[in-house]
């Protein structure tokens, strides 16, 4: 087995986009089921603090800088709407970009992601969206497609895993 080693970007851009999202799901009347993102938005942000400490050890691509800056280019746009759907829809698009070096580094690296943290993810965010007080395409959006890219991200893992 590999040693853990969360990609910074990701877990930046994810830790962002869900502290953002939880803010449009308020207004966007998500009640008691907006907590969890709240909660993940932290911890999330714990990660990528703890993700920077150790990026000694990730390779940071070309690539990864391009999405990246794709990612954070596309947050002020949510700024613009008067609409909390077109913040969350900019910001789900955002959050979807942040996968990508993680899934590249999943690749490359298959034994360096714990795959059941992204599978209690997706756990989370089917609770999440079960525990919404309206639902909505701006207060499910966000974690549907999260938990989309967390599965299909365990499956190119796991695939890979298989391989070596």
């Amino acid at each position: 087995m590999g040693k853990v080693q969360p990609h910074v970007f990701s877990w930046i851009i994810w830790g962002v986009t869900t502290c953002i999202v939880f803010f449009a799901q308020l207004v966007g009347k998500g009640g008691i089921g907006t907590v969890p993102i709240a909660i993940s938005g932290f911890t999330t942000l714990l990660v990528a603090l703890y993700a920077y400490q150790k990026r000694g050890e990730i390779k940071i691509t070309n690539s990864d800088w391009f999405f990246f800056l794709l990612a954070f280019s596309s947050l002020p746009f949510w700024f613009y709407f008067s609409s909390p759907l077109a913040a969350v829809l900019v910001l789900s698009f955002a959050d979807s970009l942040g996968f990508i070096p993680t899934i590249r580094k999943g690749y490359v690296l298959p034994h360096s992601e714990p795959l059941g943290f992204y599978l209690i993810f997706l756990f989370r965010n089917t609770l999440a969206i079960l525990a919404l007080a309206e639902w909505n395409l701006t207060t499910t959006l966000f974690p549907g497609s999260a938990g989309i890219a967390c599965l299909v991200f365990v499956f190119v893992v796991k695939y890979r895993q298989n391989k070596i």
